[in-house]
């Protein structure tokens, strides 16, 4: 009998759990995996290069706690608008306060937490923190929906002259992370408020945010579909589309602008005129919740990741125990150079059998009597490629350039 096709493909929950990346237990709870140390690798190294990305690019890191004040969301008009998807609140006895479910709240009251002038912006403030949405239990998946997210995050505080050259840049900045990543964008979406009482009822402010959000798809050259229903409560937004290999749609990064919450926040900075000016929040996030972004990531690369982003990128193979002394020597040699090395010794296997257990590893270098003897390992490469017998510091030379080049490429 036929498998089915979508038996067939990628599944990042059967892929997950056999790589030994994440797993979850009934005591935690549904919709709360937890992490394993192949799979901590991958997120921490994402993470990482979302942060280097986000330093290159004029932002600055802020931390803010997971809790708030009710208050705080009856401010930010998440109380009125969106308390079906949060937690209740927790009773500490004078004050009630929320697990939050959004990070943008917290970054208006840093933003206001000193004052600003019109030369300080645009200022960009990035956190990858954790907020949590009361999810029900029919639609929790894996990593693609769950309860707790760790979401990369950032708000820019600018001028409206500035806030589509902003939105514009957090585009381009998508756009290099997913080539980075290996990911594809299936298409955007400027994403427009539906019918009900779920929006602010604002037309100017969806008029104005809606004009700004089309001059920045026109100005990135980028097509779009509009998506009436799709927009978050307070404004319109782009949504990057990406698919799984079944052909399933989500939202994996956005790009927001956003007049009401500087203004329910009474935000404002000093104009050159020495008055008070209300400011432009541009929301963006690269890579949305990490962990939507590696359920991506393990589907669309079938568990073999991007030589950067592996959680192993070498292993050493010595063909017979005579050679294990050297072999942990290259191992060693190639963790002093910050690649993730590990050894395969003879007594895990055949030799063949070590080489195809470890056949998602981008790098093998295998060590018999001869390479051992001349200082040498054979390079063999995940897509079956063998460059052959080379000198080690030469190897994890070269290992190492492609792995910080950060592309697909595995040899050159």
């Amino acid at each position: 009998m036929n498998t089915p096709m979508h038996d067939r493909l990628p599944d990042h929950r059967r892929l997950g759990r056999e790589l030994g990346l994440f797993d979850t237990d009934p005591l935690m709870g549904a919709g709360l995996p937890y992490w394993l140390p192949d799979g901590a690798v991958v997120r921490h190294t994402l993470e990482e290069y979302i942060r280097e990305a986000e330093r290159a690019a004029g932002y600055r890191h802020v931390y803010s706690p997971a809790l708030g004040k009710r208050e705080l969301y009856e401010i930010s008009g998440h109380w009125d608008h969106y308390s079906d998807d949060m937690y209740p609140p927790m009773d500490l006895g004078a004050e009630e306060v929320v697990l939050r479910p959004s990070l943008c709240p917290h970054h208006a009251l840093i933003y206001r937490s000193r004052s600003h002038s019109y030369r300080e912006l645009p200022l960009r403030i990035a956190e990858l923190g954790t907020m949590y949405r009361s999810e029900r239990s029919g639609v929790l998946g894996g990593l693609t929906r769950v309860r707790a997210i760790q979401l990369n995050d950032a708000h820019v505080f600018c001028t409206l002259d500035q806030a589509v050259g902003e939105a514009r840049a957090a585009l381009e900045l998508i756009g290099r992370a997913y080539a980075d990543l290996g990911i594809e964008a299936v298409r955007h979406r400027l994403s427009l408020p539906g019918e009900g009482g779920k929006y602010v009822a604002d037309p100017e402010l969806w008029q104005r945010a809606t004009a700004l959000l089309k001059e920045v798809l026109a100005e990135s050259g980028v097509e779009y579909e509009e998506a009436p229903g799709e927009a978050a409560f307070y404004g319109p937004k782009i949504d990057v589309q990406i698919a799984d290999p079944a052909g399933r749609e989500s939202t994996l990064s956005t790009v927001q602008i956003d007049f009401h919450q500087p203004a329910r926040f009474d935000l404002h900075y000093i104009g050159a005129d020495g008055a008070r000016h209300r400011p432009v929040m541009v929301h963006r996030s690269i890579i949305g919740s990490v962990e939507r972004a590696v359920a991506h990531l393990i589907e669309s690369h079938g568990g073999a990741f991007p030589a950067w982003l592996a959680p192993v990128q070498l292993v050493v193979l010595p063909v017979a125990e005579e050679q294990a002394e050297r072999a942990e020597a290259v191992v060693r040699e190639a963790r002093a150079l910050g690649l993730r090395a590990e050894l395969a010794a003879p007594e895990q296997g055949t030799l063949g059998a070590r080489i195809r257990a470890a056949r998602l590893v981008p790098y093998q270098a295998v060590i018999g009597e001869r390479e051992a003897g001349a200082g040498l390992a054979a390079l063999r490469l995940r897509d079956g490629r063998r460059p052959g017998a080379l000198p080690v510091p030469e190897l994890l030379h070269r290992i190492a350039e492609r792995v910080a080049a950060r592309g697909a490429v595995l040899w050159s």
